[in-house]
């Protein structure tokens, strides 16, 4: 039997081909592996910085709807105090022209007294008295007047009392001493002055 030594060089290379084919196999494995956890580290990474982002945006979005809830309502306290402001210069003003109004009222309360006055006098007070009344209506103020109705605490200054025959005048009020005024104040009427009245009570038998 010929032994050719060539075939058992080849089969030992084949061999040695082989081995060297699976240790290649084995390493790339291995390096799939080295990257995948590499891969899968990173992406641990990101997701954990990912995470601190949206916890971090979600911390200053809290920030800024906060301090614009802070901003707005400091801006509303302002907007507030300004009217008020606003509304208590306006009521000292008109204040001090009420004595004014309460001598008009003095002057022309007797109708047959003021008819006999000087027609050309008359109509010149009544023109002055015209004015007035526009200021006040210009700055939204209202004569309060209440005879007949009902006496209201919160609006009128009982000074005095009256005997009544009509039981539905009890508690009403009679006559009017001095007339108040009243502010529209954002479609709230707020009294700058209280009517002083006189009110009804029952007449003793």
């Amino acid at each position: 039997m010929v032994f050719d030594k060539r075939d058992g060089e080849s089969i030992e290379n084949e061999e040695e081909i082989e081995i060297t084919k699976e240790q290649t196999d084995e390493s790339e494995e291995m390096e799939l592996v080295d990257e995948e956890e590499k891969s899968n580290d990173k992406i641990k990474k990101i997701r954990k910085k990912l995470q601190r982002c949206e916890e971090e945006k979600k911390q200053l979005q809290d920030d800024l709807q906060r301090e614009r809830a802070e901003f707005l309502n400091a801006r509303k306290r302002l907007d507030e105090e300004r009217r008020q402001d606003k509304l208590r210069h306006k009521k000292e003003h008109i204040q001090e022209l009420l004595p004014l109004c309460d001598s008009f009222q003095m002057a022309m309360s007797n109708k047959e007294v003021w008819e006999k006055a000087d027609e050309n006098w008359r109509k010149g007070i009544e023109g002055i008295h015209a004015q007035l009344q526009k200021i006040l209506s210009d700055y939204g103020v209202k004569v309060i007047n209440p005879v007949g109705e009902a006496f209201d605490p919160y609006r009128d200054e009982a000074v005095g009392t009256e005997e009544v025959e009509d039981e539905k005048m009890v508690d009403k009020v009679v006559s009017v001493v001095q007339l108040g005024y009243e502010i529209d104040d954002d479609g709230r009427p707020e009294v700058i002055r209280h009517a002083r009245v006189v009110t009804g009570v029952k007449k003793k038998k």
